[in-house]
Formats: structure tokens, sequence, C-alpha cells
């Protein structure tokens, strides 16, 4: 991995990482009982940043497809992904797609 690609997939992974708990943990039984209904409820209120984190966790697939194909396949969602990357992260901006995508198989 080069150098600029450890920092972003240090900044891809505190993104994204408690989405990606939440997310495990809701599918547990104790994320299905009433306490945790609620608990999940209350912590889905900022519906926006879950939503950019889904799009980037969707991604994943098209990821490893641009990355196999040393960036002659481009899907959709890594387009997708690309957009809301660069949108909320300064250091996304100034990296390649390739670097993006190998950072959100990263994650």
């Amino acid at each position: 991995m080069n150098r600029t690609l450890l920092p972003l997939c240090a900044v891809l992974l505190t993104a994204f990482a408690p989405a990606a708990l939440a997310s495990s943990f809701a599918g547990t039984s104790a994320g299905t009982s009433a306490g945790g209904s609620s608990a999940s409820s209350d912590a889905s209120s900022d519906s926006s940043g879950d939503d950019e984190d889904k799009i980037v966790l969707a991604a994943r697939d098209d990821a490893a497809s641009f990355v196999a194909s040393d960036g002659a396949i481009r899907g959709a969602r890594l387009e997708a992904a690309l957009r809301t990357l660069r949108e909320r992260d300064a250091e996304a901006r100034q990296a390649s797609d390739l670097e993006l995508a190998r950072a959100i198989l990263a994650l």
C-alpha cells in the first residue's frame, strides 16, 4: 500500500466503523429487543450520515471490479461512493479513483 493510501484508509475506517458496528448489532437478537429497538431508532435519527455510509459500503463489489480491472470497469455504485467520499473528505478529493476504490475494499 502506498503512503497516500494509508491515511485515507484510516480516515475511511474511522468514518464508517461506527456504522458497520451499529448495523451488525442491529442484526443480533439483542438489537431486536424492545430496548435495542428504541436505542437503534434514536441512533438512526441522523439519517443523512447513515445514507452516505450505506452508499459507500454498497460500492464494495463495484470497487473490487474496478481494482481488478485496473480501472476499466466502473459501476454506478462506485461512482456514487466516489462522489460521496469527495464531498465529505478533503483527503479524498486529492486521492485517485483507484486509491479510493482500494480504501473502500479495506472497510
